[in-house]
């Protein structure tokens, strides 16, 4: 499926407040393992390096101490920080101040190491006989944060006990930005999200090139740098390298931040009370059946910034936030991509067939594919919400006193039925072409006529005093040289919002249902 572009529905009718759409990847983790990962090629490797299954307690600490004593020594050879973590940290944003202070391009920025509960072995008799069994343990897992030539600031987590798996954290936003800079393209960013962009369409074809990595070499050549068995006792052996978690995200791009910050609010409430279940596995490329297993769940909550939507399949998710105000993104979370297809070769035969997807490097583009479509399917689903930032605006503005030719007017009460009963009247559409005078509206407003001059001197006084308050809101104007009053832009936009929102939410009378 091609990028979602500005001829989406969505991105047409708020083409006034959008600058731009850009689809991405954002944070991917890539985890690799050696062939050491169960417990018969454990067995194997200490086999060959000669040691007993029952000495694997004695083997496993110097290499553990090796590997750190590596790492360490490629941060420090660097020039680079390195401190051990008794408590949690930020590391990323200790890493990325630390690369804008020093103005690092390329190389080791810093290092961390902090006890993690990860998975390892135990030696054990079973049936008399020694064995290597599957288990957790406390061990030192080292973090590095590089500047990576091709993608960016990305950090690489390494296990130093065995099986010494190793993860590689990337952000696809960061890969941009480095092929924005290497293009000249001018572009602002906040935290991980583009506010603007010179160039969109050059953009998105870099944004695009992401899936189409190297990958494994990429991956690889991170591993023989910082994993010294790879060279000796593992010279043979290589990672074999799988997506561990997968954000892509959509980032609708908002001229300012009043064009979204009026808007946000509505397409929070249309997503948690209009969006069903049925409706996110339709999002996610599924549909509810009696073969599906699980729970499809929404969730708001507050983040730093503002306020998420987070759905969610099983473990994965489709989310909606803002970004620096200015920002709205709809992201997809792969975390198991088998409740997703591919067309691809069954073991044993030749024709193409649609498989669960596979968490293989070689299957990125189809995560893409996957998540861009859903992504662009939420947005449709959120075409039907419209903007009435501006109504609300004028609504404050409205229901406080104003003045007209230095008299004060009492503040209106859209919802009330006299104020109601007026915007009616008013908006009739007769009133169109020629506007309206007094006599318009005391018809619509008096559904009896009267022959006493006195009442009708009366009626005539009321409504011109309507007039007058709908005027000193700014509501009608008049008709120079004439009689008549005509509706504003504005009355129009918030009579007509009042009028709708009373016919949804409020009954007509008293014990009518809504």
């Amino acid at each position: 499926m091609a990028a979602i572009t500005t001829d989406h529905p969505f991105l047409v009718k708020h083409a006034d407040g959008v600058s731009g759409v850009l689809s991405c990847f954002d944070r991917v983790i890539f985890r690799g393992y050696l062939p050491l990962s169960y417990p018969q090629g454990m067995s194997g490797f200490l086999y060959q390096q000669k040691v007993l299954l029952k000495d694997f307690n004695d083997y496993a600490p110097p290499i553990a101490e090796r590997v750190k004593l590596h790492v360490k020594g490629l941060v420090e050879k660097a020039g680079a920080p390195y401190r051990h973590l008794p408590t949690k940290e930020p590391m990323e944003q200790q890493a990325r101040h630390l690369a804008q202070e020093k103005g690092i391009r390329e190389g080791i920025v810093c290092g961390f190491s902090q006890l993690e509960t990860c998975r390892s072995y135990r030696f054990e008799y079973r049936a008399g006989l020694p064995r290597l069994r599957p288990d957790f343990r406390r061990c030192l897992v080292l973090y590095v944060f590089v500047m990576h030539a091709v993608l960016g600031l990305i950090h690489v987590k390494i296990h130093t006990w065995f099986p010494l798996t190793m993860q590689v954290y990337v952000n696809g936003h960061d890969f941009l930005a480095k092929k924005l800079d290497d293009r000249n393209v001018g572009y602002r960013m906040h935290d991980n999200a583009f506010t603007w962009i010179a160039d969109m369409k050059t953009a998105q074809a870099c944004a695009d090139r992401f899936a189409k990595q190297n990958w494994p070499k990429l991956l690889g050549q991170l591993a023989q740098q910082f994993n010294p068995l790879l060279s000796k006792e593992l010279r043979e052996q290589d990672y074999y390298w799988v997506m561990d978690q997968s954000e892509y995200a959509t980032d609708v791009l908002f001229k300012d931040r009043p064009a979204l910050a009026g808007f946000y609010p509505r397409l929070v409430e249309h997503a948690r009370v209009c969006l069903s279940a049925e409706d996110v596995l339709k999002f996610l490329g599924r549909k509810l059946d009696g073969n599906f297993r699980g729970e499809v769940q929404t969730h708001v909550g507050r983040r730093v910034e503002g306020v998420r939507v987070k759905h969610t399949m099983k473990s994965n998710k489709l989310k909606m936030y803002d970004k620096a105000g200015q920002v709205l993104r709809i992201e997809t979370v792969i975390n198991d991509p088998t409740e997703f297809r591919v067309r691809r070769r069954k073991a044993g035969r030749k024709e193409l067939q649609w498989q669960p997807l596979r968490k293989g490097v070689a299957w990125l583009w189809r995560y893409a594919e996957v998540s861009r479509s859903a992504n662009s399917r939420y947005l449709d689903a959120l075409v039907v919400v419209d903007d009435d930032s501006q109504a609300r605006r004028l609504l404050d503005r409205v229901t406080k006193p104003a003045k007209l030719k230095g008299r004060s007017k009492r503040a209106l009460q859209p919802l009330s039925p006299a104020d109601q009963q007026l915007f009616v009247a008013v908006l009739r559409g007769e009133h169109r072409l020629q506007g309206f005078r007094n006599k318009d509206i005391a018809k619509r407003l008096y559904a009896k006529g009267t022959k006493d001059p006195a009442e009708r001197r009366r009626r005539c006084g009321r409504v011109t005093r309507l007039i007058q308050l709908l005027r000193a809101h700014g509501l009608v104007a008049k008709i120079p040289r004439t009689r008549r009053y005509r509706v504003t832009a504005q009355g129009e936009l918030l009579m007509s919002a009042a009028i709708k929102v009373k016919e949804i939410h409020l009954p007509n009378k008293i014990g009518e249902a809504a």
